[in-house]
């Protein structure tokens, strides 16, 4: 269990940071990368999972947590607009 919970931060971390640097977003800082690539793992987990869509490994891991960051940080920006 331990093991998975550091897997999923670290992918969580480098999804999140990823995501910053695609969507022209400054890099938050360490807590807020890992907070947007977690919420980002969720929703993209989701969404895929909507999609019949599922992943096994941790390279599948990491572009579903991507994608869900992305479409985090969107949304975000859409109610930062508003």
């Amino acid at each position: 269990m331990g093991l998975s919970l550091l897997w999923f931060l670290i992918i969580g971390l480098v999804a999140g940071w990823a995501a910053s640097k695609v969507m022209k977003g400054r890099s938050q800082g360490l807590v807020v990368n890992l907070a947007v690539g977690v919420v980002g793992a969720v929703l993209g987990g989701w969404l895929f999972g909507q999609l019949g869509i599922m992943t096994h490994s941790i390279i599948g891991a990491l572009i579903v947590s991507f994608i869900g960051a992305v479409i985090l940080l969107f949304l975000i920006s859409l109610v930062k607009k508003a």
